[in-house]
Formats: C-alpha cells, sequence, structure tokens
C-alpha cells in the first residue's frame, strides 16, 4: 500500500480515475482506497466530488463506482487529439486499399456503437453511415465484438438490458441466440453482420485493443450484398485483424 505523503495532494483524484479505469468492476472508496493509502475522509471526499461533478457513477447494491459518460467521453476526447488520431485515419486508409470496401472504427458508447472515423470506398453504390452515426450492439458486426469482449455473467446482463429491436428478417431477437453467437466470436476473433442492420449490407469486424489486452473498438468494413458476400468479407478478415494489431501498436504514440 502506497503511502499518503507520497501521492501529490494534485494526483490523487487522477490516481482515482486510473484505478477506476483500470478495474474491470465497479469498486468501492475502499476498495480503492487499497492501492492508495489515504486517510479515510479524504478518498470519501474526493470519490464523492468526482460523483458530484459527473465523472464517476455508482452501480449495484454495493454503490461501486465506476467511470460514467462524462468521464468516458474525456478519455475519447484525449485519443482523438492524439498522435492515435492521425496514425489511426492512416492505418483506416490503408486497409479501405486492400479491401476495396468502407472501413469504420467504431467505439461503444451509451447509445450503442459509434462511428468514430471512416474511410469511403471509391465505388459509387455505397452505405452510407457518417462519422458520429450510433448503430445498435445486437444487430452490427462491431456492436457484436463489444458484447462478445464481456465476461461470460457481464455479457448476460448487458443482454438483458438491450432492446433486441427487429430491424430486418435476420436480426437476431432471441437472447439465447445471440449468445451463443457472442460465444462463439469470442473464440474465433471476428464477428458478421449478415443483412442483420440493413437489408441488403454485410459486414466483419474485429476487435481492437489495448496494450493490456483491454477491448477499445472495433475495426470493420461493410458493403452491399450486391458487390460483396459473407464468404468474400471472411476471407479478408486477416487485413482487419493486421490492421487492429497496428491501430492497437498505434495507441502508445
Amino acid at each position: 500500500m502506497a503511502e499518503p505523503q507520497r501521492i501529490a495532494t494534485n494526483l490523487r483524484t487522477l490516481r482515482i480515475l486510473e484505478i477506476l479505469g483500470n478495474a474491470d468492476h465497479p469498486m468501492t472508496p475502499t476498495q480503492i482506497n487499497q492501492e492508495l493509502g489515504l486517510p479515510k475522509q479524504t478518498i470519501h471526499r474526493l470519490c464523492k466530488t468526482l460523483l458530484e461533478e459527473g465523472y464517476l457513477t455508482t452501480e449495484g447494491r454495493s454503490k461501486g463506482l465506476r467511470p460514467s459518460r462524462r468521464l468516458r467521453a474525456l478519455a475519447s476526447g484525449v485519443l482523438f487529439t492524439s498522435q492515435f488520431h492521425v496514425a489511426r485515419h492512416q492505418i483506416l486508409e490503408d486497409v479501405a486499399a486492400k479491401v476495396a470496401e468502407t472501413v469504420n472504427f467504431v467505439v461503444p458508447q451509451a447509445q450503442g456503437m459509434i462511428y468514430l472515423d471512416r474511410v469511403e470506398t471509391d465505388w459509387p453504390f455505397r452505405i452510407q453511415l457518417p462519422i458520429g452515426t450510433h448503430v445498435p450492439f445486437h444487430c452490427t458486426a462491431s456492436g457484436k465484438t463489444y458484447l462478445a469482449s464481456l465476461p461470460p455473467k457481464a455479457r448476460g446482463i448487458m443482454v438483458d438490458s438491450l432492446h433486441l429491436k427487429s430491424l430486418t428478417e435476420n436480426t437476431l431477437v432471441d437472447r439465447t441466440t445471440l449468445l451463443e453467437e457472442l460465444a462463439v466470436i469470442r473464440k474465433r476473433g471476428y464477428a458478421l453482420d449478415s443483412e442483420e442492420f440493413v437489408d441488403g449490407m454485410v459486414a466483419i469486424a474485429v476487435p481492437v485493443k489495448d496494450s493490456e489486452r483491454r477491448y477499445v473498438g472495433a475495426l470493420a468494413f461493410h458493403g452491399p450484398v450486391q458487390r460483396i458476400s459473407l464468404e468474400d468479407a471472411v476471407a479478408k478478415r486477416d487485413i482487419l485483424i493486421e490492421g487492429a494489431q497496428r491501430l492497437s501498436d498505434s495507441m502508445l504514440l
């Protein structure tokens, strides 16, 4: 346990956020303090302030703390303005040239997956999903990579919280069937969208992880069935996997 005097006063709040950012579960102030060793009243006061300012939120009966939407937006903003943003777009350009379809970098938010960056195909016939578009978790390739990245218990809870709305006749709206597919996705390392979100569109996505192997987002490409089949998409999965690794490496810039 760290000695209290070793943590500068103006760094204590950042250390709390860092600990929660690295945790895979909500934590109480007491649990957080096991790594900090601050006076009890100090850790509770700092956590209360972060809650009141909207950087943390509580979860479950234990009222454990976890990052809020505001803190996740802050983290996304830091990534967006870093050198990673420049490198990321160049990697997407390279992947798009190889697969000859629209390529997207998609990250999870409370409203669903959001298109953070994309490179459009040169084909005149394309499916428009511009940057900033939110898409569902349960019926998109990128959304399913996120759901599959969760531990089994959390995955089940997350699926139970979703409105499994049918958007096409192929949309998976049965909880058990969806969970079975997510388990397969976790093992094989990629997810497919077989006209589940938009009629006439197929997609494939792979997870992008940070240096600690935590899920950050998805690298995906999609196209109309008139030009690309699921088999074609799967045949190009190694291009996406290589691109996802390059994105992971670029986060260290």
